[in-house]
């Protein structure tokens, strides 16, 4: 299918990809940045999924790095919506094209190629997805990626070892169109494209915030196939939540005990 997607406009080309152990994925790795406290969220493993905890008011962003040495269209969600399009979202949908080894940060919901809303860790009723409708999938990140469709090759037509008349010339003139003709639509499509102890508290989800210059370009780009060569999913909630559902263990508080209490008061018995 094809698509018109948006560039990474504020990409960022690196050299090299060090380790991170907060990403999750392979061909790109993903992470959540919590603009706020201005440091990635570290990710904690339960039973096969990532979670991140969240803090209720901090803004956030979701930051992909393409460690593959190819172009990369990745189409983002956040609560069961896509980023970009703002509807409830599906693979075959629009997202960001990043350069072989580019870096981006999306950091809100595009209103348009200017400007973005910001996310923000909210209380589910609060969230962008619960405010439209939404709620079943609140607590979700989620990033598709495909690959570029690879341009289709020159096809040239063998040269002929026999002489042969001006009639037969002029028929392999015509019969040499076709492949040309063909190799130039090829060249099109390629260009053309998608664009433990703690009582829980109630599910966080992703606010609808401020709206902030972010700006982006629609570029060409023709998918692979017609399916993401990888999903990528990142749960988040608030820590409470996460100690609560047993994702993170926090150690056992150790004795305190004061020497100095006060006044010895009488036996219990």
């Amino acid at each position: 299918m094809k698509r018109l997607s948006l560039a990474a406009a504020l990409s960022v080309a690196v050299l090299a990809l060090p380790a991170c152990a907060n990403a999750v994925g392979s061909l790109a790795r993903v992470t959540v940045f919590d603009r706020t406290v201005n440091q990635e969220l570290p990710v904690h493993w339960r039973n096969g999924r990532a979670y991140v905890a969240g803090h209720p008011g901090n803004e956030y962003q979701v930051r992909v790095r393409n460690a593959a040495g190819e172009d990369l269209l990745a189409v983002i969600s956040v609560d069961g919506v896509n980023v970009v399009s703002g509807e409830s979202a599906h693979t075959t949908q629009s997202g960001y094209v990043l350069g072989s080894y580019a870096s981006l940060d999306v950091s809100g919901w595009r209103k348009n190629m200017k400007r973005t809303a910001a996310f923000y860790f909210t209380a589910l009723p609060d969230s962008y997805a619960a405010r439209t409708g939404r709620p079943e999938n609140v607590g979700v990140i989620g990033v598709a990626l495909f690959r570029r469709k690879p341009q289709q090759p020159m096809v040239q037509e063998p040269p002929r070892t026999m002489p042969y008349s001006r009639e037969e010339s002029s028929d392999s003139a015509r019969s040499a169109a076709p492949p040309a003709a063909a190799d130039r639509a090829g060249r099109s499509k390629a260009q053309e494209s998608t664009l433990g102890s703690v009582a829980p508290e109630a599910p966080l989800g992703t606010g609808h915030g401020r709206n902030e210059r972010n700006p982006a370009r629609w570029v060409e780009f023709e998918r692979a196939t017609p399916y993401p060569v990888e999903k990528i999913t990142i749960h988040y909630d608030s820590v409470a939540n996460l100690v609560a559902q047993g994702v993170i263990r926090r150690p056992p508080q150790p004795r305190q005990p004061n020497p100095f209490p006060g006044f010895v008061p009488d036996p219990l018995s």
